[in-house]
């Protein structure tokens, strides 16, 4: 991980910030535009991206988008054949998953969430390009974010990008799809923020978000407030926090409470104990979905990106992390997820938890075991 000086880094809240400001960027493409997303679902708001990148082709723009061939079913279905046409290249990563394998080779995602617009402006963050009240299912809007960013930090973020996309061209036999960058990054500062792009693939990188996490967590002195859509931490990242809370640091978590996937909300809940005996806070956000991957440490540290903390996220996906150096990001990224913990969130103390009926109880630990077992089925370490 290499920070970098003198980047601008806008922190966006939701699709309700994201969406104007990604769909904004692609109408002022003029070379070049690279997407990479997890979901690009054929709703509203997926349609309203996919037109900005039809836009963008019929006036000569080189528009490359790359879907999860798991995650973007709806987008192969739909909207595919449409982008095609238009023009538009498109990549879709591993297409097939065997729904009966657990094997790691068949589970590896793209979860990474990047656009980067004529490798001047980048977008990071966990915000799929997807509709963000889930075609009005929920009452309030998605709980996530994204950052958008300018200056030195596009080098190594265009460069990823670019990466990716050759790999999976070679991969798929699209080689004709592999083309030079038409424009170069732009580095010259453009703020005054330090800031390091971190990634995780299957190669070099595998461990590094997770490390970036641990050296910032092991470093901290005050406080720790970190929310995550999906909380499933391995023993190394636990005993982390523990220590960090026996040691005096004010430890915080924001994790769901209104969960898409409640095996894994269960196997969450039964990590609870452990944590409420050692002094962390814990919050359950029920307002709509909270899909945040986001953390601050210190009121100086602090990270927005696509990486769940659990073992799928953190040992197998393609995910991609901004960190960043900065006291003023780091207060308003902090200053937001107290707004929504006053906002939408309940905390939970040990006597909530024993105050549970049994049978709650026991789904958390059966839930708890039956993650753990898939974990050990797709051959991770004893360790996480």
């Amino acid at each position: 991980m290499q920070f970098l000086a003198g980047n601008a880094v806008a922190l966006l809240e939701n699709g309700e910030q994201y969406f104007p400001a990604l769909e904004a960027a692609i109408d002022g493409a003029a070379h070049e535009i690279f997407l990479q997303s997890y979901i690009f679902d054929d709703d509203l708001t997926g349609r309203r991206i996919a037109d900005a990148l039809v836009r963008a082709s019929a006036r000569g723009v080189a528009v490359r988008v790359m879907v999860d061939g798991f995650g973007g079913r709806n987008f192969v279905a739909g909207l595919l054949p449409r982008l095609r046409a238009a023009g538009v290249q498109v990549l879709i990563y591993r297409r097939e998953l065997r729904p009966l394998s657990l094997r790691r080779h068949r589970l590896r995602r793209l979860h990474r969430k990047v656009v980067v617009i004529d490798s001047h402006v980048a977008f990071v963050g966990g915000i799929n390009i997807v509709d963000d009240f889930d075609a009005g299912l929920l009452a309030h809007p998605r709980y996530d974010y994204a950052v958008q960013v300018e200056g030195p930090l596009l080098e190594p973020i265009v460069a990823s990008a670019q990466r990716l996309w050759r790999l999976v061209a070679w991969a798929s036999f699209r080689r004709r799809e592999s083309q030079p960058l038409l424009a170069s990054p732009r580095t010259e500062p453009a703020g005054d923020i330090r800031a390091a792009y971190v990634v995780r693939d299957n190669l070099r990188y595998r461990h590094a978000i997770e490390n970036a996490y641990l050296d910032a967590i092991a470093a901290a002195r005050e406080e720790i407030v970190i929310a995550n859509a999906y909380f499933f931490p391995g023993r190394r990242f636990r005993q982390a926090l523990v220590d960090a809370a026996e040691r005096g640091v004010r430890v915080t978590l924001l994790l769901q409470g209104l969960s898409d996937h409640p095996l894994q909300v269960y196997a969450t809940r039964a990590l609870y104990p452990m944590f409420l005996a050692r002094g962390i806070r814990l919050f359950e956000y029920h307002r709509s979905h909270m899909h945040a991957k986001v953390a601050v440490v210190d009121r100086q540290w602090s990270t927005v990106g696509s990486s769940n903390i659990d073992a799928f996220s953190l040992l197998l996906a393609r995910e991609a992390n901004v960190v960043v150096d900065d006291a003023g990001f780091a207060g308003r990224l902090r200053a937001s997820l107290e707004a929504a913990i006053c906002a939408g969130a309940r905390e939970l103390r040990a006597s909530d938890w024993q105050r549970l009926p049994l049978l709650r109880r026991g789904m958390s630990w059966l839930a708890y075991q039956v993650v753990r077992l898939a974990i050990g089925v797709a051959g991770f370490g004893r360790s996480h």
